[in-house]
């Protein structure tokens, strides 16, 4: 074990916070019959579930699930909710959307926000929600630059202006105490989470409404009608695959998804004289404008938590073992936080782990439904899944009961994307795009602020994001 963190792995400190991994649910009692089966008990699943139930209650749906509800991605992320749109616009308008579909895509997202938090309020799940804002720092000239024109971006893709703003500096030191922050982006109207307790709550609320979920139950294959587990058989006319970055573990799935992996450590509770030299009493999430990409919360607990990719990508799409992650991504974690919070360079990190965010080849999201053969997904949400899935849970559920609502035209609907290449190719492109991030970032400290552009573009290139 890293000398520096207490624990790592034991799927994440958000179950600790809760006292510790919860028990299984019962698996499958044998084959079943249900009209609409779902394959994994993380919040596009769940989402899918809730609505379904809300929208038709006579409906029998059911989840199957490896582990337990919320194992995955859903009970292991950093707690962002933000309807936030990162993927290509151009890519989807390129598949055929319009740019009034990608804006109206835009605005449903950012709907998402207020949308969890109500259904939370109503079915009483109790997750440290606390609407905030959330800050994108930059620390040089260079990623200043970016966030402008990321700014710019979302300005003319219809975002509004009371949405997102810039600030200088000074500004932003005033609110969180960056070393060497030169401005940051402002996104008004997220939300900080206890991800592990929202996923907890929202399966104990679509149980209330009848929904089953067998646990311990393992996907040994699908086909039209039936999906086959290590319990017996369900039979469905209508099967959902909300498995993200577990999807090559299903069988004809190896390359569907890429499972990316992210990183998080956790602080000690922070004393109260170093939160008077940090600041951050706004609990906004906070991100930082370099290519490799970083991103922190203050928890409930006055606990700093931050993230980032570490190693991005394991040979052969293999998933960790429990949320265990590599001594050198903790201490490059910790590097990272000590390098934008000094004041907090002394403090002792509580817990590590590491998850998998599902990307797709096109490093766009999706969400769709084939009535012929009866097989939903939704996925590929590159790291944006607390709230996109939720758009994905309603989208689906107005797709599978044939409701003609706007959400059923958005431009991510049905979209087919090409599989990743087999390996090596994989593990090599991945592994090639991150080393050249690394580099520009290193130049772009060492050169004072000089952009890298040649170099982020080579690694985008690379993988085609």
């Amino acid at each position: 074990m890293n000398a520096s963190v207490a624990r790592n792995g034991d799927v994440s400190f958000w179950y600790a916070q809760m006292g510790g991994n919860p028990g299984y649910r019962p698996p499958l009692p044998g084959d079943r019959s249900v009209d609409v089966c779902i394959i994994g008990a993380g919040y596009t699943g769940l989402w899918t579930a809730y609505y379904l139930k809300t929208l038709q209650p006579d409906l029998s749906v059911a989840v199957v699930e490896r582990e337990f509800a919320g194992f995955g991605a859903s009970g292991r992320n950093g707690g962002w909710l933000t309807g936030g749109f990162s993927w290509s616009r151009e890519k989807y308008l390129a598949a055929g959307g319009t740019r009034e579909g990608v804006i109206a895509m835009g605005h449903a997202l950012r709907g998402t926000v207020a949308e969890v938090m109500r259904v939370a309020e109503i079915e009483g799940i109790s997750a440290d929600i606390l609407p905030t804002d959330g800050l994108t720092v930059a620390c040089t000239p260079a990623q200043l630059e970016r966030m402008r024109e990321t700014y710019e971006e979302e300005i003319a893709w219809g975002t509004p202006k009371t949405r997102i703003e810039m600030i200088g500096g000074s500004e932003m030191r005033a609110r969180i105490k960056v070393k060497d922050a030169v401005g940051a982006l402002v996104t008004h109207g997220v939300a900080r989470v206890q991800p592990a307790k929202l996923v907890r709550g929202l399966a104990a609320a679509v149980e209330r409404l009848g929904v089953q979920i067998w646990e311990q139950t393992a996907v040994t294959g699908m086909e039209k009608g039936r999906v086959h587990t290590n319990r017996g058989t369900v039979t469905a006319p209508v099967i959902v695959r909300a498995t993200e970055g577990f999807t090559p573990g299903l069988p004809g799935q190896s390359r569907k998804i890429l499972p990316l992996n992210s990183a998080i450590v956790v602080t000690e509770p922070v004393p109260e004289t170093v939160w008077q030299q940090i600041g951050w009493n706004g609990y906004e999430l906070l991100g930082d404008a370099s290519h490799t990409y970083s991103y922190a919360q203050r928890t409930a607990d006055n606990r700093i938590a931050m993230g980032g990719r570490g190693v991005p990508y394991r040979f052969g799409s293999k998933t960790d073992v429990r949320g265990q992650t590599q001594d050198a991504t903790i201490d490059k974690l910790q590097g990272i936080l000590r390098r934008l919070l000094p004041e907090a360079a002394g403090l002792k990190l509580a817990h590590g782990w590491c998850g998998v965010l599902g990307v797709p080849r096109d490093w766009c999201a999706s969400v769709g439904f084939d009535r012929q053969s009866g097989m939903a997904w939704a996925g590929g949400y590159v790291g944006l899944g607390v709230s996109t899935s939720n758009l994905s849970g309603q989208t689906l559920a107005d797709l599978i009961l044939g409701r003609d609502t706007g959400l059923v035209t958005l431009p991510w609907v049905n979209r087919k994307v090409r599989e990743w290449e087999p390996e090596p190719f994989r593990w090599l492109g991945v592994h090639g795009m991150y080393q050249l991030y690394y580099r520009a970032d290193a130049q772009e400290a060492r050169s004072g602020g000089v952009r890298t552009s040649a170099l982020a573009k080579l690694a985008n290139k690379i993988t085609g994001r």
